[in-house]
């Protein structure tokens, strides 16, 4: 497969709920930054491989084959996170970009001894799960904190909006994975919320509660 023919299917996987439904061209192009012509010409080629199931107005999803292929590119790019910060010392708000360029290496071995150096991480540095050499990965009970009632408490396991802008927003303001945050309080107003955190009372906005994973103590 070709650098672009592995970033599509990617991109189907987390659109489409892990591949499993259906999702239209026009989302896929938006995501791509691409035309949308350009992903029917793309999506018919996937389907040749048998990679994607398409049809004419009825949206595209990933084949069995197509799924394994996507877990396993995120498999990579996941460990490769995690070596990058554990090992070489990145940010966390650093490492997106250049997993993205690691993570079509085609080496199975060299992948295998990365999980094998990192001791087989289950999660990579924003708390996303990261897939076995099978496919298979641990479902973390976790809720964004926007859903959750007031009066939780929980720790934070991840972040739902992985870019640098947010990562260095959490930073500055000192939230981290790991971190117990309390609810103390929801503005009818605006949606935002107070929070405690580390023993502070924070006050958030609901577009960060709305990226924020925490797992109910």
């Amino acid at each position: 497969m070709t650098r672009s023919e592995e970033n599509y299917i990617k991109t189907i996987f987390h659109l489409g709920n892990k591949g499993t439904e259906a999702v239209s061209t026009n989302a896929i192009a938006e995501v791509m930054e691409t035309k949308p012509s350009s992903v029917t010409d793309m999506v018919k080629k996937l389907s040749e491989k048998e990679l994607v199931n398409y049809k004419k107005y009825q949206g595209v999803s990933l084949t069995e084959l197509g799924t394994t292929t996507a877990l396993g590119i995120i498999r990579k790019h996941r460990l490769w996170e995690v070596f990058l910060v554990e090992k070489l010392d990145f940010s966390w708000d650093e490492v997106h970009d250049v997993a993205e360029q690691l993570e079509h290496i085609k080496s199975d071995k060299l992948i295998d001894k990365l999980d094998a150096l990192l001791n087989y991480p289950k999660y990579d540095p924003h708390g996303d799960p990261i897939p076995d050499k099978n496919g298979d990965f641990k479902h973390g009970d976790r809720k964004l904190l926007s859903e959750v009632p007031v009066a939780s408490k929980g720790i934070c396991v991840g972040v739902k909006d992985s870019s640098a802008a947010f990562l260095k927003f959490l930073d500055k303001n000192k939230i981290a994975l790991g971190d117990e945050i309390t609810i103390l309080e929801k503005e009818e107003f605006d949606s935002s919320f107070y929070i405690k955190i580390a023993d502070r009372r924070e006050h958030i906005s609901n577009q960060i509660a709305s990226n924020l994973y925490i797992k109910i103590s």
